[in-house]
């Protein structure tokens, strides 16, 4: 792979990002370390964008509401990069891999950039590369982040991970979807946005938000912000700019009240602590003496001859 032009990339030339961005999905380790290269350069560029989870139950109208938020935000001079996680589908792939043609008005801004992410299983998994991309979008000047969930579950987690404000998107559906979104979900969640609130779907929509309002009372969240329950039409482009001045109204409370970058350590932190045991279990798999020792190991605990932990002990201290 030719060397990336640091320059182009800082100016927000779409190539060279593009290219810095299949580096880092790169399975080769030569690619990896001129990735990680990459990225040590372009960090002190990086942190200045606001990064923001849209999460969704299928159907819930998350390529629309991105595909007009987006839009939304380049109205208002900003540049908006839009990267996707699907940790839970190494066959389907993720539905973004069809984004360029759901978000057609949107992928044809030039202060836009769509970026699929690979779900295979590598180091560090998607997220990992996600986490990277979305460094590289902000050397290049990109201001929001939005970061698709693809999958339900396990993904919402893995992006509420890596971002300032976590969005979760709901249809109106009267409160009888209380049943259907997990607990874990509302407590991640920085607000609740009811999507395809227009024509005969209002009132119910007005109905909903009351729900999830209630539902939030009894769950306490973070000190400085309680989370909100909006609606919206993205298809009728109404309440997108709403949206959109909560966060903000979000992220100036964030700092005022030293969270927005004590969340960023703490998460950078959590990740280290997360590599560091992936890179050791990345160790162990390629280490011959391990592989040699394993099965010897695997037969003695299944036979009650040695305890779980001294098998564990003796596999570690062969690093």
């Amino acid at each position: 792979m030719s060397s990336i032009n640091l320059d182009l990339l800082r100016q927000g030339n779409r190539r060279a990002l593009a290219k810095a961005i299949t580096l880092v999905e790169s399975k080769l380790d030569k690619h990896r370390e001129q990735a990680q290269d990459i990225l040590e350069q372009v960090l002190p560029d990086t942190g200045k964008s606001i990064r923001i989870g849209i999460s969704g139950i299928p159907g819930v109208g998350k390529s629309t509401f991105i595909e007009a938020f987006g839009l939304e935000l380049i109205k208002r001079g900003k540049k908006v990069a839009v990267l996707a996680v699907d940790p839970s589908s190494p066959v389907r792939g993720g539905s973004i891999l069809g984004d360029k043609t759901r978000m057609e008005e949107l992928s044809r801004e030039d202060n836009a950039f769509i970026r699929p992410s690979p779900s295979e299983g590598t180091l560090g998994g998607v997220a990992q590369k996600t986490r990277e991309t979305m460094l590289l979008c902000e050397s290049a000047g990109y201001d929001v982040i939005l970061v698709e969930t693809v999958g339900v579950g396990q993904s919402e987690y893995e992006v509420a991970a890596m971002v300032d404000f976590f969005l979760v998107l709901m249809i109106p559906n009267a409160g009888d979807e209380l049943q259907g979104i997990k607990r874990g979900i509302m407590e991640l969640a920085d607000a609740l946005v009811i999507n395809k609130a227009d024509g005969e779907s209002i009132n119910l929509a007005r109905r909903t938000k009351q729900h999830y309002q209630n539902a939030f009372h009894l769950s306490k969240h973070g000190s400085f912000w309680n989370p909100r329950v909006e609606t919206c039409s993205a298809l009728e482009k109404e309440r997108i700019g709403d949206i959109w001045e909560m966060i903000c109204e979000y992220q100036q409370l964030a700092i005022d009240n030293q969270a927005f970058y004590e969340k960023r350590s703490r998460q950078n932190s959590e990740w280290m602590n997360k590599l560091i045991h992936e890179l050791l279990e990345l160790r162990l798999n390629q280490s011959p003496e391990v592989q040699a020792r394993l099965p010897g190991l695997q037969s003695s605990v299944i036979n009650n001859t040695c305890t779980p932990f001294s098998a564990a002990k003796q596999i570690v201290d062969l690093l």
